[in-house]
Formats: structure tokens, sequence, C-alpha cells
């Protein structure tokens, strides 16, 4: 794909590091999985830190990345993870291990989340920022409770197109 090329070419040019960024992620049955992002922060962003959420205004991010997420194609090279099984195109977003274990202590039927594969897109994806606080996290898993309670192929239609909007209209984190 043309935007493949291009994102790798923006990402390579403006920093060091490598293009495709590979971290592991929880997904169904608390099966962890490698995921692929196309990289949209600093080499090493959280070498000196150590695990962080993104938040707000984040300095890690690059200029590239500030673009490649807010249209989302950062999240492009996901498609690999979807053909491999280990992701779907709607469900809750995979998360970080040593965050699960933090929310699964603090916050009532997280480990829920889990029941089904991790996806591209999801309701909360949809409807919510960027989660970078307990309760920011607990108010976007309500969103995937309800999409667990509630999904179909009709509502997973609706969370595409609603995904498309938001990726052509850029009106992403």
């Amino acid at each position: 794909s043309p935007l493949f090329i291009v994102a790798s070419l923006l990402i390579k040019l403006e920093s060091k590091g490598p293009v495709i960024f590979k971290q592991e992620r929880v997904g169904r049955n608390n099966r962890s999985f490698k995921i692929y992002k196309f990289r949209s922060m600093s080499h090493d962003a959280e070498k000196k830190t150590g695990p962080t959420m993104t938040f707000e205004n984040d300095h890690r991010i690059t200029r590239i990345g500030k673009v490649i997420r807010k249209t989302r194609l950062d999240e492009l090279p996901q498609l690999w993870n979807i053909l491999k099984g280990d992701m779907s195109f709607v469900g809750p977003r995979p998360e970080r291990p040593v965050f699960v274990e933090k929310f699964v202590k603090h916050i009532p039927y997280y480990a829920q989340r889990f029941a089904i594969r991790p996806g591209l897109t999801g309701w909360a994806q949809i409807r919510c920022p960027y989660a970078s606080t307990i309760e920011q996290t607990l108010e976007k898993l309500r969103y995937e409770l309800y999409y667990l309670k509630n999904f179909s192929l009709l509502f997973d239609l609706t969370i595409i197109l609603r995904t498309i909007k938001v990726v052509l209209f850029a009106k992403g984190s």
C-alpha cells in the first residue's frame, strides 16, 4: 500500500529507530502476543521512565507520530495481527501486560474484556479519548462491556463505519 511506504519513509526521515514497533499485548483468554504498529514515539521512549500510559500532549510522540496517530495510520500494521488470528477488526483494544495486572486488581470486571479477541477498533476506541488514569480506563471499560453484551454483525458494521469517519476526518487522538 502506498500509505505503508509514505508512513515508513516519514518515520525513518524524522527519527532513528525501527519503523515498525512491536510490543507485547494481552488478548483473548489472557494470551500474550506481539502487536505491530508504526512507531509514533521517539526510539526507546520509555527507557528512562519505564512503562507509562500515553497522555495528552505526550512529549514522547514525534511530529510524524502526531499525524499518524490522529489519522490512525499507526494502526495499519495490525492488519498482520488480524491475519495471524491474534486480533479481529472489532473488539476491545489489546492492552500491555503491566497495565492489565494493575487494572485487574483495581477495576471490577476488567478481566471480562478478554472473553473475545481484541480489535483494531472498538466501541470504546471511537467513543473515548486515550485513557491515562484508572478513572478513564474504567470509563472505556464500560463501553467495552456494553460491546461484549450487545455485539452483533450490525453493531460491528456501525463501529467500522464510525471508525472510517474518525480516520477520514482525523478525529483521532
